[in-house]
């Protein structure tokens, strides 16, 4: 397994995979050392997150191999399906799961995404349309949705 330590915007992000797919992109809270030669099997990680972060990407074509359940894991399909710069709520996911019931396992399943960004939990919200926990912080969550947004000069949140 290869690993690798890039700047961002929203702080040092390590990023983890071999060759099959990534496993895990997560957004440190600490400072970390930039990985000076990217592994070959991060590399159009490492560049598809610089794109998204410049503003010229809006949707990943990486291969990715996150681990965990199998609910975890058609959660997580689920979240790739919410286009670039719009929200649902987790009520809307859990109906697109199939289970309106599911709710609270759908959000702790988005909650243990390993896959930051590229697999798009930021863009779930509260039913009210507010901005709800998000393992890499709130000001995080409303960056990118921000982001994302085609209205650049107004903030959604």
């Amino acid at each position: 397994m290869e690993n690798c330590i890039i700047n961002s915007p929203l702080g040092f992000t390590k990023i983890v995979g071999d060759n099959d797919g990534i496993t895990q992109v997560t957004v440190l809270n600490s400072e970390e050392k930039v990985t000076d030669i990217i592994p070959s099997e991060l590399e159009d990680c490492v560049i598809q997150l610089q794109e998204y972060f410049d503003g010229s990407r809006k949707n990943f074509d990486l291969k990715l191999n996150p681990q965990g359940t199998d609910f975890q894991k058609r959660v997580w399909e689920l979240l790739q399906e919410i286009p670039s710069g719009k929200t649902i709520s987790y009520l809307q996911l859990s109906k697109r799961l199939g289970d309106v019931k599911a709710i609270r396992a759908v959000a702790g399943a988005n909650g243990k995404n390993p896959l930051w960004i590229i697999v798009p939990c930021h863009r779930v919200i509260g039913s009210d349309g507010s901005l709800t926990g998000y393992a890499g912080g709130l000001h995080r969550k409303k960056w990118l949705i921000n982001h994302e947004s085609e209205y650049k000069q107004q903030s959604l949140f």
